[in-house]
């Protein structure tokens, strides 16, 4: 099975996980979607690309054995060589290749800058950029009127690779992005993806998560969000709690868990809690043995699974990641 390194909201990984659902791919049984917090990146992303960015196709026996592709064009072009069944490639000739790859070029670069600028700048440069920008948006609308599609009557791979990038551009302002004259047939193109099967599909499970993927590497702790926010707001810059209701000091360490034991941790100690209520902190057990801290695997008192405990205060700065916990359901 291979394996995708993905992020719900990037665009680049969208349009990836557009390419793969359309060559009939599926998670859980041709690939396996591992979702990616940006700001806590899985060790096993960063062996597998230097890049650290998504998404990331990992090949694995059968399908791309012993491939990484680091693109996301490279991802769409790989999924629609195994199967194409819409033409987004399939059935165009050179100038059409060559109008499409055109296309792509001006959105991954000077669309993109724009569009970054507006997210991310100071105010006057962000108007400035958004100008520019909309200046290529005007004539990507002036080139849909004709079909409705930016090479004609039907959809390609230059529609595809665009529409997450207009869908987040539009998302920055979007009562003046209705608003803008001259942009009606692009308009009326991303209200047809906004609202199309293609799109909900890749933004919902199981293609697209809202928790990261658990990496087997990492270690974890459930916290109570009172407890985690006052270690945070604390002098001594520590988490001094073992589990819910008992102290570190009472216990002698740190309750923690392992990727595949979080889900039982959380059931039988958290279900009467409501949603939010609990925090997931996500430790690199790197990051704590260079704190000094001792970690020991032992049994659990009547059933011998073995778990992980911290003998010491965990460091807040340790943390790579405390989200609210949520929990797998349907079997994911």
């Amino acid at each position: 099975m291979i394996t995708l390194y993905s992020f719900r909201r990037c665009p680049f990984a969208i349009r990836a996980r557009l390419a793969l659902a359309a060559a009939g791919l599926q998670p859980g049984v041709d690939l396996e979607l591992r979702e990616v917090a940006l700001r806590a990146k899985p060790p096993e992303l960063l062996e597998a690309s230097s890049k650290g960015t998504v998404p990331v196709l990992v090949g694995a026996s059968g399908l791309l054995p012993g491939r990484v592709i680091e693109e996301s064009l490279e991802i769409m072009a790989w999924a629609l060589e195994r199967q194409d069944p819409h033409g987004w490639l399939a059935g165009w000739n050179a100038g059409g290749i060559e109008a499409m790859q055109a296309l792509i070029l001006e959105n991954d670069g000077a669309f993109k800058r724009h569009l970054d600028a507006v997210r991310y700048a100071q105010p006057q440069a962000a108007a400035s950029h958004g100008a520019d920008a909309l200046v290529i948006l005007r004539r990507w609308s002036r080139q849909l009127a004709p079909g409705g599609w930016l090479l004609g009557p039907r959809p390609s791979l230059a529609d595809w690779a665009l529409l997450p990038f207009v869908r987040q551009f539009r998302q920055a302002d979007p009562g003046g992005f209705a608003a803008e004259p001259g942009l009606e047939p692009l308009q009326r193109w991303l209200a047809r993806f906004l609202e199309g099967p293609e799109l909900a599909a890749v933004m919902a499970p199981p293609w697209a998560e809202r928790r990261p993927w658990r990496s087997p590497r990492w270690l974890y702790h459930l916290a109570l969000r009172e407890d985690w926010q006052a270690a945070r707001a604390g002098d001594e810059g520590v988490y001094r709690r073992s589990t819910r209701g008992r102290s570190l000091e009472a216990v002698g360490f740190v309750h923690l868990s392992a990727a595949h034991q979080v889900e039982a941790t959380a059931q039988r100690f958290y279900a009467d809690l409501p949603a939010g209520a609990v925090l997931l902190l996500t430790l690199d057990p790197h990051r704590l043995a260079a704190a000094g801290l001792a970690l020991r695997w032992e049994p659990a008192p009547g059933s011998g699974e073995l778990f992980p405990h911290l003998y010491g205060a965990l460091p807040v700065e340790a943390v790579l990641l405390a989200e609210p916990f949520c929990p797998v359901s349907n079997g994911r």
